[in-house]
Formats: structure tokens, C-alpha cells, sequence
């Protein structure tokens, strides 16, 4: 799947049309609770709500949340930094050295789940 293409919904519905919450879930492969959590620290992801709550994913929606996914799960962004990335503050710093983070841990046979590890222990070691 081309990112000109957007998720692929089972549904058969027209790419523009809204989809709830768990369709969007289910075509992405992130949880619910996940997409809640992204739009209280996301200000730019503002899916419809309709009455009750329920929430209505634009197609510009799901592209942000596509954004949002790839910055935090295949880039390595903190969710602050995707958040900088996205409102355009510091973007030129970061993207400038998300390749050079990539490179690394790909060099090293590190993943980025290890790197958070590490950077856990730092920051707990400095604080002692």
C-alpha cells in the first residue's frame, strides 16, 4: 500500500466516506484505546463526534493518524517530537536527525524498543 493510497477498508465504502473508530482500528492495526489516547495528545487529530461520543474518522483523519503512527512506530519519534513534527515547530532538526537515529540502531542491529530501554536506565541512573 502506496501512503497515496490510505488504508485498505474491507467495507467497501468510498475512500472519502466516515469511519468509526473501530474500522479505522482494524485497517491500521492499532488499538482503540490507542487512537482515544493520540487525540487527547494530538490537538490536530479532531475526529467527529456524534451524539453519545462516537467518534467519525475523516479520511484526512486517518491520514493523521497514519502520520502520527509512522513518526512513533517505524521512525522512532517520541510522541512530543511527533506532536513538534506535526505543528511544524523544531521540524527541520528532527527530521534531520531521525535518519541519522534510524541509521544507527539499523547499523547496530538495535531496535528501537531496545533504545527506549536504554534511554529508561539513563535517565533513572542520572536521577538517582
Amino acid at each position: 500500500m502506496s501512503a497515496s493510497e490510505g488504508p485498505l477498508f474491507a467495507d467497501r465504502k468510498d475512500p472519502g466516506a466516515l469511519r468509526t473508530i473501530g474500522e479505522v482500528a482494524d485497517a491500521l492495526g492499532i488499538k482503540q484505546h490507542v487512537l482515544r489516547y493520540w487525540e487527547e495528545q494530538f490537538p490536530m487529530l479532531k475526529p467527529l463526534k456524534r451524539s453519545g461520543g462516537r467518534r467519525y474518522y475523516r479520511s484526512e483523519d486517518v491520514n493523521m493518524v497514519e502520520t502520527i503512527d509512522r513518526l512513533v512506530h517505524r521512525e522512532g519519534y517520541t510522541l512530543k517530537g511527533a506532536k513538534a513534527v506535526l505543528s511544524g515547530k523544531g521540524a527541520t532538526a528532527m527530521s534531520a536527525a531521525a535518519p541519522v537515529v534510524t541509521e544507527v540502531h539499523a547499523a547496530a542491529g538495535v531496535s528501537v524498543e531496545q533504545l527506549v530501554a536504554i534511554r529508561d536506565r539513563l535517565a533513572a541512573a542520572l536521577q538517582a
